[in-house]
């Protein structure tokens, strides 16, 4: 069984993911801060991608009282993501402070479009800081207990 994020969230991403592409062609001080986004970014869609998201795939087979074959590599993935969670938590921080920095561009480009695309990331982030995460790591927590 391969061990996946949510489509839900996949999509998401991507659908971010294309946001911020058309903001960093969007040119002027607009296009500069979409690029500052994009490097701050793209290092942490890829630890959540490989990490911290996955377990998530597994809720609707846990809901229905089934365990997955490799819960190792599942717990394996919640303990990363656990003793990841602060430097995953600070990257967010440098995330919002970029995303700040578009949406002041943007508001004096007159261009609302990417003033909407940022308050929409920093709540993505604010759903994985308050959901996200620590349900994946609970998910982990819970494969630890029913292994015992």
């Amino acid at each position: 069984m391969a061990l996946t994020s949510p489509p839900s969230l996949k999509h998401e991403h991507e659908e971010l993911h294309a946001e911020l592409v058309a903001a960093t062609k969007a040119g002027g001080k607009t296009g500069q801060a979409a690029e500052a986004v994009a490097r701050a970014l793209h290092p942490h869609f890829v630890k959540e991608e490989e990490y911290a998201l996955p377990p998530l795939g597994l809720l609707t087979l846990l809901a229905d009282g089934k365990l997955p074959p490799d819960r190792e590599a599942v717990i394996s993935m919640t303990e990363r993501l656990r003793k990841d969670l602060g430097h995953m938590l600070h990257e967010h921080k440098a995330i919002v402070i970029e995303l700040h920095k578009l949406m002041e561009a943007a508001k004096s480009e007159n261009k609302p479009e990417f003033v909407h695309f940022a308050e929409k990331l920093k709540l993505h982030a604010q759903t994985e800081e308050e959901v996200l995460y620590p349900a994946a790591i609970l998910i982990g927590e819970y494969l630890k207990l029913k292994k015992e």
